[in-house]
């Protein structure tokens, strides 16, 4: 191996579709409004990384980025981030715009164009939606777009939130089949305690849930401006890693190294394999509207031979929700053991408690012989 090539992570420097996030404290000041400087700072490397179009090592970059809301504060008047959600929409509104603006301007520089995609958890759970997402993503990038992709703060309700961007990042990383996911904050990766205390030490690769055994993980940035912290980055690195794609965990100031596929930061081997869309949203980004409860039989069933859940495996019902819902499915001791869409409304539920299939097509038609919750639409929670 050349010397050039020696301490490269190979998947990372070959890696041909990239999902690059970055934080709001990153492109922002502590006051609200963006900093031009970093903006630029971070167009500079990922159209370095990007390459001229007609390059055979050419690459292409989605771009996940907060800082819709801090970028509303100062010219809203606001001096710090509302708590809100009416005020954080009208933030986002106003932010937004400048937001895309800025990244616009920055990226004519290179020649380049972006184009602003704007996603709620609908569009990666609902199957149209996800694959019209999907679709739109794919040709902005085939043409040498660059899309800029954030939640739809203005619209997203709390029940209809990704919760933070790094967790909408690991889930744009398998909508696009990204082969790498970079995580950009103000921490240059993932410490094993405090990083400002004497004796810590950076966690360079990370293989599995095990190397994070007894680690403190924190919490919020110290900028202040954003909704994350350490601990939604190292949950978006294992959604990422668990559904194929490595990622790279550091900070804005070595995003070109870690782009290059230099060691820095922290590292996340793959830990699964690609699976369907709308799983990777039950496990990771639903929001239950109620839970169903499961006899014994029917947890084994479920939990150790993957079946679907049949009305007789049912022992009660809690929450109002309706078909096509996420739900919980929960054993007598009140455990969640596992996540799915249910095929029938809330208040349906309990005439079909512990009844076979069978006896209620007979009484009540051929619609109610089927799975509460058919196994293609379900995960397990602790598999």
């Amino acid at each position: 191996m050349a010397a050039a090539e020696q301490g490269l992570r190979r998947d990372v420097r070959d890696a041909r579709r990239i999902v690059v996030k970055i934080g709001s404290s990153s492109l922002t000041t502590a006051a609200g409004g963006l900093d031009a400087d970093r903006v630029d700072a971070l167009v500079d490397v990922v159209a370095r990384c990007l390459g001229a179009p007609e390059d055979e090592d050419s690459k292409e970059v989605v771009l996940v980025s907060s800082g819709a809301i801090a970028a509303g504060l100062a010219p809203l008047g606001l001096d710090k981030r509302p708590r809100d959600l009416a005020r954080q929409q009208a933030a986002a509104s106003v932010g937004q715009g400048l937001l895309v603006a800025r990244y616009t301007a920055s990226f004519a520089r290179y020649g380049r164009r972006v184009g602003q995609v704007l996603l709620t958890s609908d569009d990666t759970s609902r199957r149209a939606h996800y694959r019209n997402a999907y679709r739109t993503l794919d040709q902005l990038l085939a043409m040498g777009t660059v899309p800029v992709v954030n939640e739809n703060d203005t619209v997203a309700t709390d029940e209809i939130r990704f919760g933070d961007n790094d967790r909408l990042a690991a889930l744009v990383a398998h909508l696009v089949r990204a082969e790498l996911l970079v995580l950009l904050s103000d921490v240059d990766g993932l410490y094993d305690g405090n990083p400002a205390s004497p004796g810590t030490s950076l966690i360079e690769e990370v293989r599995g849930p095990h190397d994070l055994d007894g680690v403190e993980i924190g919490s919020a940035g110290k900028a202040g401006v954003g909704t994350g912290g350490m601990v939604t980055k190292v949950e978006a690195a294992r959604i990422a890693a668990g559904a194929g794609v490595p990622v790279v965990l550091t900070s804005a100031t070595r995003a070109a190294d870690a782009l290059a596929g230099r060691s820095v930061g922290t590292y996340f081997h793959r830990t699964g394999r690609r699976s369907a869309g709308r799983l990777l949203w039950l496990a990771h980004a639903s929001a239950p509207r109620g839970a169903l409860v499961l006899d014994d039989g029917a947890v084994r069933a479920v939990v150790e031979r993957r079946t679907s859940l049949l009305p007789a495996g049912l022992a009660g019902v809690e929450g109002e929700f309706s078909a096509g819902d996420p739900v919980e499915l929960r054993d007598t001791a009140g455990r969640a053991v596992a996540r799915g869409l249910v095929n029938f409304d809330a208040r349906e539920i309990p005439r079909l408690i512990g009844r076979s299939t069978r006896d209620l097509a007979r009484e009540l038609g051929p619609a109610y012989e089927r799975e509460v919750v058919h196994r293609d639409d379900l995960v397990l929670l602790h598999p």
